[in-house]
């Protein structure tokens, strides 16, 4: 498990957020790396959050690149095996990692997309089979979403012309096109605020 804690850099892309991000935060694990991207030039944010977490770097964009461009900023950026998109508003149940560690080794890394089951989410709610440790899935939301980096091979993650919707669905259809697999942990919890 600290291995694959090693492995994972989250990105965590903001917009004047710095009223819901703590709670964000401080769900993760403080020994792994996060990467904040703060899409506007709010240069406190940065200072603040630097200073509050060691494990903590914060990106200032300078203006509103929008979710997708946010995201591929932050991605180009990490050097681990997998990044974990978060959006400020989300946080994870203190066994979310575990359960996400236990279903990558079943199925032997063979995933592009591995997401924990979403609560507080009308959409999710009805995965209720938690006996079943992973379900395939042609999609998931995009604020809770831990991405293979090794499976993806886009460019760009994200398509940078979807500028706040859809990017996510854009980006689930791509892999899926290309014959690879998105899986839901479903002991793995994850909180939405939205």
């Amino acid at each position: 498990m600290n291995n694959f804690k090693k492995s994972v850099t989250f990105i965590i892309v903001t917009y004047r957020s710095q009223n819901v991000i703590h709670r964000c935060i401080k769900s993760i694990d403080s020994k792994i790396k996060i990467i904040v991207v703060e899409n506007s030039n709010n240069f406190f944010i940065k200072k603040d959050l630097e200073k509050k977490y060691l494990n903590v770097k914060v990106l200032i964009s300078g203006k509103n690149l929008g979710y997708g461009r946010g995201n591929n900023l932050g991605i180009s950026k990490v050097k681990t095996k997998y990044a974990f998109i978060l959006n400020p508003d989300a946080y994870l149940d203190k066994y979310t990692l575990q359960e996400l560690f236990n279903v990558k080794n079943i199925l032997n890394e063979d995933f592009s997309i591995l997401s924990p089951k979403i609560y507080n989410n009308e959409i999710f709610n009805s995965i209720n089979d938690e006996k079943k440790d992973f379900i395939e899935v042609d999609f998931v939301k995009g604020f809770a979403m831990l991405l293979n980096l090794k499976k993806i091979n886009f460019t760009k993650i994200f398509d940078e012309n979807f500028f706040l919707f859809l990017e996510e669905i854009d980006l689930c259809k791509r892999i899926k096109e290309n014959g690879e697999k998105i899986y839901i942990a479903c002991k793995a919890k994850v909180y939405h605020n939205a």
